[in-house]
């Protein structure tokens, strides 16, 4: 991937003002939460949706189509950022499945989306760029090798870029939310849910609100990039 030079990113954007963000699959169940907690926060959201339009604009939110296995889509996404802040202060890529086209969205649509939006970070002196990664991603899940696979994937495309673009500021993350009641889970089995939430030390699945502002923190900071956070209580091994 072949960025701009990089420039100086200025700190009049600390961590208390209005960044300007593009964020694929808002549409979904972690989406909409995101969008809603940023927009509290009083950040400016270009907020894309594939299949299933946004079902309200909050102030401050504007929603764009954004198809990320098409790389037009990302693309104009792209463009349309710029053309109503200027620049671009982080890239979340929330947009994911776990059937179907897994390749396709899940690390190619991360690379369309990158090729379209990391330079322009880049050229700016700096940014956030976040993908929304699993556990399956780092342990695996049986019945889901391809899902697995995928997120395994795209862990490195992100840790692989983190180190590329350092150079230019450009601070990248990966967030494991864990399992979250939202429409990619409501149709799985009562049981299956609850072997989940005893996956975990708490004894409970985890929140997409509460995934929302751990994200909307971490926009707020300035040191920290190549890093897998794991936000629910599922214990990873060292090794």
């Amino acid at each position: 991937m072949v960025c701009c030079n990089p420039g100086h990113e200025t700190h009049a954007m600390s961590s208390a003002s209005s960044q300007g963000i593009l964020i694929s699959g808002a549409a979904g169940g972690l989406g909409q939460a995101l969008v809603a907690e940023l927009a509290r926060a009083g950040h400016r959201v270009l907020a894309g949706w594939h299949q299933t339009p946004l079902p309200a604009v909050l102030p401050g939110v504007e929603s764009v189509a954004l198809d990320v296995t098409c790389d037009d889509s990302c693309a104009e996404a792209a463009e349309a950022a710029l053309a109503r802040w200027g620049r671009i202060d982080a890239v979340i890529h929330v947009a994911g499945i776990t059937c179907d086209s897994l390749l396709a969205v899940n690390v190619d649509g991360a690379r369309r989306l990158a090729r379209a939006t990391l330079p322009i970070l880049a050229g700016q002196g700096g940014g956030h760029w976040m993908g929304i990664g699993s556990h399956a991603g780092q342990a695996g899940s049986a019945g889901q090798a391809a899902y697995a696979a995928s997120k395994a994937a795209l862990n490195g495309l992100m840790l692989s870029w983190a180190r590329e673009f350092a150079v230019h500021n450009v601070r990248i993350n990966t967030v494991l939310p864990g399992v979250l009641p939202t429409p990619m889970t409501e149709s799985l089995d009562h049981s299956v849910m609850h072997d989940y939430a005893q996956a975990n030390l708490l004894g409970r699945i985890n929140d997409p609100s509460e995934v929302a502002r751990f994200i909307g923190f971490l926009l707020t900071t300035h040191n920290i990039s190549g890093q897998v956070f794991a936000l629910d209580s599922r214990v990873h091994r060292w090794a």
